[in-house]
């Protein structure tokens, strides 16, 4: 006997489905994972309030499983009417005046299966990017591309089409250069776009089929397929016979029945095919691009914060060999305040760090040093057993040999500050860099950054605010 054929429960979900729901999920866990550890100070929180509240609303949107299509379209190309026909009434803003919409404006589009009916011998499809239930897509209204004050404007219509998930681009003829400039840069956002020739009313049945086949064949066959091209009226105007006071009949311009049907298809076979999987990718991909800025921003404050951790550090080590005059001590509070130095670093950066881990990456940093490293060792070394020498000398001579003393401990000072300055912008860049070296190696960062270093500016400075400081010292005994 051949095999029965179950048929489908429609209460299991496909692979496909499946596939969808695990990758929509994961992108959830991820948006409430870099939402939760941003570890921004109200420093750095500052200047990113907007970009910081649009990463909130995607994770929103995330979680309510809501679809986003904006409309774009130069002044008087019928976008609000062609959201209005969709909507099935007057919520979006229309009128004769140029650039009626001047801001964002939204509403939300409810697309229930009993609404989802058959539509002569064709079927609109389900939105399945829900699942089981009503579909939840936001409709997005924005001003002209061509607008006065476009600057401030087309910077608004960039926001919105890098957070929607799809584009409505709406012509009422032939492209112009401004919309196919308009349009490319649209295409460059990687999302999914649906041409809207609206106005068909408008145009005699030869004449609009010219205009569509050239928007094809020639306008657009390089940005977009002809499955992406939908010809509509929004808002037509049909002739109707009105009766005259005196009885007679006069035809009249009046408002027709929308003819919109073929962009709620065409909207519904997105849905269908990709909807929930569009939600997840634009959002990851508008969430990487906020942390991105967010990062940009931390690393920005806390490279001026860690600069001044870094220049502190190394006055205090000049301060600290200028006026110690045992050689062993100069050696110790050197290694002491370095490992100071990384520890206090490392919290700025947010990473934990044990004085032994602090050690450990002063032994890397040195051994990338190499010789640079070495002979500063051995010129402070040399310079400390000097200047010890030149200490014990004084009384003998009578504190003649103090002025060289003084002078071998400012030379001494600015040799290990010098060391403790590249120390630091090592360890800062090592950091900054998530505690990894990267794919250099750490000996390739460390003679990047000693390159950048201009040796005789830093010692200048750091013996003249060492100079101010002793001065400073004498003025507070006297």
């Amino acid at each position: 006997m051949p095999s029965e054929v179950m048929p489908q429960d429609d209460n299991f979900l496909s692979f496909d489905e499946i596939f969808e729901e695990l990758n929509y999920r994961q992108a959830q866990r991820t948006l409430r994972d870099i939402v939760s550890k941003l570890d921004l100070s109200e420093r750095e929180r500052r200047g990113l309030e907007e970009p910081l509240e649009e990463l909130q609303q995607m994770l929103d949107k995330l979680e309510r499983q809501v679809l986003q299509i904006a409309v774009f379209g130069m002044v008087g190309r019928g976008k609000s009417s062609v959201l209005n026909a969709l909507m099935g009434g007057q919520v979006f803003e229309t009128g004769p005046l140029h650039g009626v919409t001047t801001t964002r404006q939204a509403a939300e589009w409810q697309i229930s299966r009993e609404a989802m009916q058959s539509n002569g011998d064709r079927t609109i499809l389900k939105a399945s990017f829900q699942g089981r239930g009503e579909a939840r897509i936001e409709l997005i209204d924005t001003p002209g591309i061509d607008e006065v004050d476009g600057e401030g404007r087309a910077e608004l219509a960039k926001r919105i089409a890098q957070q929607a998930d799809l584009i409505l681009f709406v012509v009422a003829g032939d492209i112009t250069k401004v919309e196919y400039d308009a349009l490319s840069e649209l295409r460059g956002a990687s999302k999914p776009i649906l041409l809207v020739f609206n106005k068909i009313d408008q145009y005699p049945p030869e004449d609009r089929m010219a205009i569509y086949a050239k928007i094809r064949d020639e306008r657009v066959r390089e940005l977009l397929t002809q499955d992406e091209i939908v010809m509509t009226a929004a808002s037509p105007l049909v002739a109707k016979a009105i009766r005259q006071p005196d009885g007679s009949f006069e035809a009249e311009l009046v408002a027709g029945k929308p003819q919109i049907e073929d962009l709620k298809l065409k909207i519904l076979e997105v849905l269908d095919r990709e909807g929930k999987s569009l939600i997840a990718l634009n959002t990851m991909m508008f969430a990487d691009m906020v942390q991105e800025r967010v990062v940009q921003r931390k690393m920005f404050v806390r490279d001026r914060q860690a600069n001044r951790i870094i220049w502190n550090c190394v006055i205090t080590q000049a301060v600290a060999i200028a006026v110690n005059p045992i050689t062993v001590i100069d050696v110790i509070s050197t290694a002491i305040i370095d490992v100071s130095m990384i520890v206090a670093l490392s919290k700025l950066y947010g990473i934990n760090m044990s004085n032994r881990g602090a050690i450990s990456l002063m032994q890397k940093i040195a051994l990338g040093m190499g010789g640079i490293g070495a002979s500063e060792f051995l010129a402070t070394f040399g310079l400390s057993s000097l200047k010890s020498l030149l200490g014990i000398a004084a009384p003998v001579t009578g504190g003649l040999t103090m002025g060289g003393y003084v002078s071998v401990a400012i030379a001494q000072a600015g040799v290990a500050g010098f060391s403790t300055y590249a120390l630091g912008l090592v360890t800062k860049e090592y950091l900054a860099n998530g505690a990894s070296w990267g794919a250099d190696g750490p000996k390739a960062v460390v003679k990047r950054i000693l390159e950048t270093i201009d040796e005789d500016s830093i010692l200048a400075r750091i013996k003249d605010e060492l100079r101010a400081k002793i001065d400073l010292r004498r003025l507070r005994k006297i």
